[in-house]
């Protein structure tokens, strides 16, 4: 994990913390900054000027400040990480959704439940008898039944 400011361009990241006081964090939400979004650097930091990022299809520059409290996961280096079926993935553990796979109509119910490509998932809660699974998932939660959740390939992350 890095900060935003360390960010290289043309790579894609994953906000996992955004630090920093009350006034501050409210602001970085309401510019779409917020834990779970993808972000792309465009323009990485030079010699005290900020940097330009791709969110949600637009383009912000964020100042140095603003991106040192923003903690990320590099989507671009996961790709050594090996993937797992979402019910491997341990109970409040996080992960980002790899590939969906099952038949067309599976796959197409869970990108209709948010459940699309690096997308950040953390495994809120399991049933007692290991169904239904509940997930945090976009800002919500989601149970999903443990057969579904094989069809879902994710990478782990340490958040």
């Amino acid at each position: 994990m890095a900060t935003l400011l360390e960010g290289k361009a043309q790579q894609k990241y994953i906000i996992t913390k955004v630090a920093g006081d009350h006034a501050l964090t409210t602001r970085l939400a309401e510019l779409g900054l917020r834990i779970g979004k993808m972000v792309t650097v465009i323009n990485s930091a030079k010699s005290g000027s900020g940097l330009v990022i791709y969110l949600a299809g637009q383009r912000l520059a964020v100042s140095q400040s603003m991106a040192e409290q923003i903690t990320v996961t590099s989507l671009d280096e996961s790709e050594n990480i090996p993937t797992l079926p979402l019910t491997n993935i341990p109970v409040h553990s996080s992960c980002v959704v790899y590939q969906l796979t099952g038949d067309k109509a599976v796959r197409k119910r869970l990108m209709d439940m948010g459940l699309t490509r690096n997308t950040l998932i953390q495994v809120y809660h399991v049933a007692p008898l290991g169904d239904p699974i509940e997930l945090q998932v976009r800002g919500y939660k989601l149970s999903i039944r443990k057969r579904d959740a094989a069809n879902i390939l994710v990478k782990e992350l340490q958040l």
